[in-house]
């Protein structure tokens, strides 16, 4: 699958708009992607972004069978060097602050989605997106959703259009079991934030799963 990731040259500089750019990265209780999101934040540090971590109450306060709540906090902090804004209260200065440069929400579960779709700011990391639409900045959602083509597939659509946000490509990730069900490729999390910076929707944004 070749994504559209080469319109700022191809000599290595395509990551260059990441540098020096601080970047909201909020998380959500999609735990079983765990795994794949947290090497997505540790390559924006090393690609010399300032990452500010936001969890979900959800995420912030819940134990799985994916790692204990405060685990993934603790991780959170270590590669980031930043606490972890996990309530309304601190996330409502990111607008009016202008915090940051690029929000990023990686996983998106659908819950969340809806409520971004809807306009609904009642949490942490909904609220930092509504605080951080406010600038005219892009927001940079990855889905992660067993009702992606269900109930949340008009939300997916809405957000698909409004300015000022951007998808990380998506596709079925168990089509067999769960039809419904839609995954963000988390590996296209750094290309998609670098496309959004240019105002532009990494494409394509629909891959075929292996």
């Amino acid at each position: 699958m070749q994504y559209n990731i080469q319109h700022t040259g191809g000599n290595g500089d395509e990551w260059m708009k990441i540098e020096n750019k601080t970047v909201g990265f909020a998380i959500t209780g999609s735990f079983c992607t765990f795994k794949k999101v947290f090497p997505q934040i540790k390559k924006l540090v090393d690609l010399g972004a300032s990452v500010i971590p936001i969890m979900s109450e959800t995420s912030y306060t819940t134990d799985t069978r994916f790692g204990k709540a405060e685990e993934h906090i603790r991780k959170l902090e270590e590669i980031t060097g930043k606490n972890v804004i996990a309530s309304i209260r601190d996330a409502e200065p990111i607008g009016p602050k202008e915090m940051l440069d690029i929000l990023v929400v990686a996983p998106c579960t659908g819950n969340s989605l809806a409520k971004i779709a809807t306009g609904i700011a009642d949490s942490s990391v909904t609220l930092a997106v509504k605080a951080h639409l406010r600038n005219k900045r892009p927001v940079v959602i990855a889905v992660s959703t067993n009702d992606g083509l269900g109930n949340n597939a008009k939300n997916i659509g809405i957000l698909s259009n409004m300015k000022n946000i951007y998808l990380v490509p998506f596709g079925q990730d168990d089509f067999k079991n769960k039809e419904n069900s839609l995954v963000a490729d988390m590996e296209q999390i750094v290309p998609s934030i670098e496309c959004a910076l240019d105002e532009i929707q990494l494409q394509p944004l629909i891959k075929a799963y292996e």
